[in-house]
């Protein structure tokens, strides 16, 4: 019988981290680098991608990987200088507000997954993605639903990809005093769409969420009550746009910030 690539099997965490990468090396598809995001729902500061690949060996130290949205503060920083010690490439990319309104944030996310893949000093034989499929990478791929659960390179990435935002959010938060960003980190707390309805949008505010939207049109409130949604804006705008206009529009995408082992 010919065997096809990915097993159509289930990949349970019970089975550990590595399973889904053990399966891509034993069939001579690696290095493997998983890709993950953070900041998708955020209506303030960046989009945050990051790519890693873990080596084989020397994981003893990195048994504490999981989702980041899983694991505390203190572990997850105690994971991230780690992951970067023991990765064989990692590279994290920045995508500001302002390229997420002009994408759109689905569109945004794909773009920054493909530059943080092409950032990585190792080319990956694989790329294990979180949840969606990255159209345009140089080599095979696969999307992972809740994959920074069953892969520790996604894991890994997405600790990375945390980290580094959130510790960007609590510097932002010195540079615009009132917002509380280095306490709910941009996301649309209550605390948030009170200072936004008071102090206005910020330059790290993404204008194509409703929520900012609103404020800076001045229909923030209604009936004098605060209208706290946040999330992309649902009218047609770049986040609808097809497979087509993304393959045709990335050369054109604002670098951003990035870093990598390389700057270590």
């Amino acid at each position: 019988m010919t065997r096809t690539w990915p097993p159509r099997t289930v990949i349970r965490k019970s089975s550990g981290l590595r399973t889904l990468e053990s399966a891509l090396y034993r069939s001579g598809l690696g290095p493997v680098a998983g890709v993950d995001e953070v900041g998708r729902g955020a209506c303030a500061g960046p989009l945050v991608v990051a790519a890693c690949v873990l080596g084989q060996g020397r994981l003893e130290s990195l048994a504490a990987l999981d989702d980041s949205k899983k694991l505390t503060e203190s572990a997850r920083e105690r994971l991230f200088p780690l992951i970067r010690r023991y990765a064989l490439a990692y590279h994290v990319v920045f995508i500001p507000p302002a390229e997420v309104d002009r994408r759109g944030v689905h569109v945004a996310n794909i773009e920054g997954m493909r530059r943080a893949v092409a950032g990585l000093s190792l080319r990956p034989g694989y790329v294990l993605s979180d949840g969606f499929r990255v159209p345009g990478l140089p080599v095979p791929s696969l999307p992972v639903i809740g994959g920074d659960a069953v892969a520790a390179c996604i894991a890994a990435a997405s600790v990375l990809a945390k980290v580094s935002r959130d510790r960007l959010m609590v510097a932002m938060d010195a540079e615009h005093p009132g917002y509380g960003f280095a306490e709910h980190k941009g996301y649309g707390t209550p605390a948030h769409s009170a200072a936004l309805t008071r102090l206005g949008p910020c330059p790290e505010h993404r204008h194509s969420f409703i929520n900012v939207r609103r404020v800076a049109l001045g229909s923030e409130t209604a009936g004098g009550r605060v209208v706290a949604e946040c999330g992309p804006d649902p009218r047609p705008h770049a986040a609808n746009i097809g497979e087509e206009r993304w393959v045709e529009d990335s050369p054109g995408g604002t670098p951003g910030k990035c870093f990598s082992e390389k700057d270590v």
